[in-house]
């Protein structure tokens, strides 16, 4: 059942099943809480109260919002797991992996552990030589029609792009969910906002965070042109010793929806030893 939570000047959708330790499930842009459909009821049968969110903006939150940013994201997460209760283990996707970063080091009462997957955490840069990798300059070119154009059919593009190889079974369903909410009022804009927002916000809190982190890449992710390179950047800029890096072979940007199952399998394990103190 979707229910709803006042934050700001706008409303966030969530639903919430199970009972035990609380993990909060936030997806990237473009999306909605449905990215989790194979990854929820998988933990909800582990033992774990699981939340899935729709961002401000997308799914079935309020679409008008003044600040796309990784900071204001991760103020509407953080209102989430107070309501419910909190703490959590948070676990986040694309922009949504900067937004818990921010989240774990503003309230690191709230936070016990953090699950990042593909996550645009650090403030970006690219070399000639990145543009080699035909994968990134696919993802890209698609990207920036989505973003600049306000592009649907891009959007939809880039998603092949970014699901490389073994497609979950329900694809084709999956990708016309996407394209139609992207087509409501509203929906589209919140893509483009976030699409120009930076991760400068949430790579300045990295060294800030005090739980242990798991970072999920996967080999074939079209963001970059060396994923691995990435999500080990993102642990070197953590405290010593908190973040883990492991890698989903063949896995694009989707890890959790191509691979669930070896995705659950990770977070089970991470969940184990830091969801106990939630």
């Amino acid at each position: 059942m979707t229910e709803f939570l006042s934050v700001d000047s706008g409303t966030i959708a969530y639903e919430v099943s199970g009972s035990g330790p609380l993990v909060v499930l936030a997806h990237g842009m473009g999306d909605h809480r449905r990215a989790y459909r194979a990854v929820m009821p998988q933990l909800v049968a582990a033992g774990y109260r699981v939340a899935a969110v729709d961002l401000r903006g997308c799914g079935d939150s309020s679409a008008e919002w003044a600040d796309w940013s990784r900071t204001a994201i991760a103020g509407d997460l953080l209102a989430v797991i107070r309501h419910l209760g909190g703490p959590a283990v948070l676990v986040g996707h694309s922009i949504s992996g900067g937004a818990a970063t921010i989240a774990a080091a503003r309230a690191p009462e709230l936070i016990t552990g953090l699950v990042e997957l593909g996550p645009f955490t650090r403030k970006q840069s690219m070399s000639l030589g990145d543009l080699r990798s035909k994968r990134l300059r696919q993802g890209m070119l698609r990207l920036i029609r989505a973003t600049t154009l306000g592009s649907v059919p891009a959007w939809r593009s880039y998603l092949e792009v970014a699901y490389p190889g073994l497609k979950p079974v329900d694809f084709a369903e999956r990708l016309d969910a996407v394209e139609a909410l992207l087509r409501e009022p509203g929906r589209m804009k919140a893509l483009q906002g976030m699409g120009r927002t930076t991760p400068v916000d949430a790579g300045d809190q990295l060294a800030n965070v005090r739980c242990p982190v798991l970072v999920v890449m996967g080999t074939h992710d079209p963001d970059w042109a060396d994923p691995h390179a990435e999500g080990s950047a993102v642990i070197e800029d953590l405290p010593a010793g908190l973040g883990r890096l492991e890698m989903i072979e063949g896995a694009g940007h989707y890890p959790h929806d191509q691979y669930a199952d070896q995705v659950v399998s990770l977070m089970l394990s991470f969940l184990q030893t830091n969801a106990a103190r939630a």
